[in-house]
């Protein structure tokens, strides 16, 4: 579908890229990863046409449409969200603009037999045909699901852009994106700006409904549950493997294995031709052997090892002063915006050491939470902040906030005072800015450099309490590692406001969960939290779905929970009603995947029938392609649905 030949970038003298070369197929599920600064984002623009080689092309089809969402975009706020979200449709609202001006001109006209207005009549059909093809009929409905699925509600469509913080605006940019339909989506850290719900209706979008998928994320998850082909790119060439980034960490690893050993082997083998050379060189008895050698060791086919990218991130918080018991104590805590209510009544103790985390939907409250901690904003309640607490706070915005103007050096040159300023390069260089990467200038790092740099501030004083608000925003996956292991070992107190479950997992040990006004308390590890609000969710569906009917509920029994509370045991009867309700799902799964299958035989047969002469002149042949495309749609949606009750149940 898309083919890259012999690409090749540089600038300033580095070569980025040198002679890479693959295709992009139709529904690939590609991750492209690598360390910061590898090429990532270069690629992908590239790829949308944003941004052009130093040598070799991208080939791909002229009608092959490409969706390329960047980490940072400019933005317009001249419309709701809802008008903004339909500017995915403009080719639906010209070619409407377009049959109703037809329509005028064939009521005006009164020349009924000439062979311009028969001509007329069949630009009219034609396009009539065109529009059902593609679904005119369906689009509002599509736009509320995906605007849905990423986090908004329905009286925030007619809200205007502009009431809306950058992440969520890219949240529309996003919504745009996926409703267009692209052959190729390109997509660069698409998760940056969304919630864990969010993150989730993300992936089941791209994993059943998006065609090719290209991205980078950092997120582990995430692309682990989208992708199915992994790119590394890695000091200028490209390593392809087809399968998801866990798998290809260990394959990585057993090549990196089995190319040392070769390399090894064939060192040995020669040494060992040399030495029989250079022992038997004179000797007229061992002459026929020695040109033997010579012209073995001539043709022998060198083997190659890869050049490994030894420069690491040496990331180590400083010893935590002393603090309290309890650095954060917090009754009846409140936060509002004129009627707008952001939350109320949060109370809760955090244990000197304790590590937690802030999730919960953007919008709720978790970054406005900090705020009121750090004193930065007004609040109701109180908030106590405990003895000789000392807080590091890194922001979301931190990173780019940075002067661009100045160089890596200078801008750590400025904040630093006392002792540490002779110990600059030596900080600079545990971040990977070592040598000439000092003197770059912050406008020319990409945004997993600029968060590193923000991150040193952090180092260059002792704090007892860390709050950091997405800090592995743009961080690639070693960086992550790191930064992760620094925490962990961090010997004094927590909080991390965060959408990455990877990183959180094994690094809190309770989670704050913000929504709908509250702020609840919830112990146990991030995986813990998310199995207990999946289990919430389905006993709220289930209390949905129970008989209205006051009638029915005197004649039925209470149903049990198909999901009991930890630690409870199942009756027989209970043990029944749950095997009978999995073996409904399962059924409902089963039904719905030949429903599936049956459908797209249908639209092949008649994608089939289109291709010939006869078949395109057939208008019902468009009204019912574009009617089961419809069908098709909702029942994937279904489908999805009862994929995820199924799964709930069958834990």
């Amino acid at each position: 579908m898309i083919s890259i030949e012999g690409l090749s970038v540089a600038f300033g003298g580095n070569t980025l890229f040198d002679n890479i070369t693959y295709v992009i197929n139709k529904k690939d599920r590609i991750a492209l990863v690598g360390k910061n600064g590898a090429g990532k984002s270069t690629m992908l623009k590239i790829i949308a046409g944003l941004q052009v080689p130093t040598s070799g092309c991208v080939n791909m089809p002229k009608d092959l449409t490409v969706g390329y969402l960047p980490q940072q975009m400019n933005l317009t706020d001249t419309r709701t969200v809802m008008e903004e979200a339909e500017q995915a449709f403009a080719h639906i609202f010209e070619l409407q603009a377009r049959i109703e001006r037809m329509n005028v001109e064939l009521a005006e006209r009164t020349d009924y037999e000439s062979d311009s207005y028969q001509e007329l009549i069949e630009r009219v059909s034609n396009a009539n045909e065109q529009l059902a093809l593609i679904g005119a009929a369906n689009y509002q409905a599509e736009i509320e699901k995906t605007l849905i699925g990423l986090g908004f509600t329905r009286e925030d469509f007619g809200r205007d852009t502009s009431e809306f913080s950058g992440g969520w605006r890219m949240r529309i940019e996003l919504a745009k994106l996926l409703l267009q339909r692209p052959d190729v989506l390109l997509l660069d850290e698409p998760t940056n700006h969304l919630d864990i719900e969010s993150i989730q209706w993300l992936e089941s979008f791209l994993a059943t409904r998006a065609n090719a998928v290209v991205l980078v994320s950092h997120d582990r998850a995430f692309i682990d549950n989208v992708t199915t082909r992994t790119i590394e790119i890695s000091l200028g060439r490209i390593y392809d493997y087809q399968v998801n980034y866990s798998r290809y960490v260990v394959l990585r690893q057993e090549r990196l294995e089995q190319q040392m050993r070769a390399y090894e082997n064939q060192q040995k083998q020669i040494q060992d031709t040399e030495a029989f050379i250079e022992r038997f060189r004179y000797k007229a008895t061992k002459s026929v052997q020695v040109q033997s050698r010579i012209k073995q060791l001539a043709k022998l086919e060198r083997v190659e090892v890869d050049e490994v990218d030894t420069s690491r991130l040496n990331l180590k918080f400083p010893p935590a002063p002393r603090s309290g018991d309890y650095p954060i104590i917090a009754e009846g805590v409140g936060k509002s915006y004129g009627n707008h209510l952001v939350f109320a009544d949060a109370t809760f103790t955090i244990k000197r050491g304790e590590k937690v985390a802030f999730v919960g939907k953007n919008g709720e409250g978790k970054s406005t939470l900090v705020k009121c901690i750090m004193g930065e904003i007004p609040y109701t309640g109180t908030l106590k902040i405990g003895h000789n607490v000392k807080i590091g706070y890194f922001a979301q915005n931190q990173a780019s906030l940075l002067d661009e103007s100045v160089t890596v050096f200078e801008t750590i040159d400025r904040v630093a005072v006392g002792d540490i300023r002779t110990k600059i390069r030596d900080i600079l260089g545990a971040f990977m800015f070592g040598g000439e990467a000092s003197d770059k200038k912050v406008k020319v790092l990409s945004g997993g450099e600029r968060t590193r740099l923000a991150m040193i501030r952090l180092l260059l004083e002792p704090v007892n309490l860390l709050i950091l608000d997405e800090p592995t925003n743009h961080l690639d996956m070693r960086t992550k590692d790191v930064l992760k292991q620094a925490i962990k070992d961090f010997n004094g107190t927590v909080i991390v406001v965060s959408h990455d479950r990877e990183f959180l997992d094994g690094l809190v040990s309770k989670v704050y969960e913000f929504g709908g006004g509250r702020v609840r308390e919830h112990l146990g590890g991030i995986y813990d939290f998310l199995e207990s609000r999946k289990l919430e969710s389905l006993r709220e569906l289930e209390q949905r779905a129970a008989p209205a009917s006051a009638e029915k509920k005197a004649v039925q029994p209470k149903e049990p929970s198909a999901v009991p509370a930890e630690g409870a045991k199942l009756s027989y009867e209970e043990q029944k009603e749950a095997a009978r309700r999995l073996r409904k799902a399962e059924k409902a799964v089963d039904d719905l995947e030949k429903e599936i299958a049956g459908i797209e035989a249908q639209i092949a047969d008649i994608e089939q029938k289109l291709a010939t002469p006869e078949g395109s002149a057939d208008t019902s042949l468009y009204e019912q392609h574009g009617a089961l495309k419809k069908q098709l749609d909702d029942t994937m949606w279904k489908w999805s649905e009862a994929s995820e009750l199924l799964e709930h149940l069958q834990r």
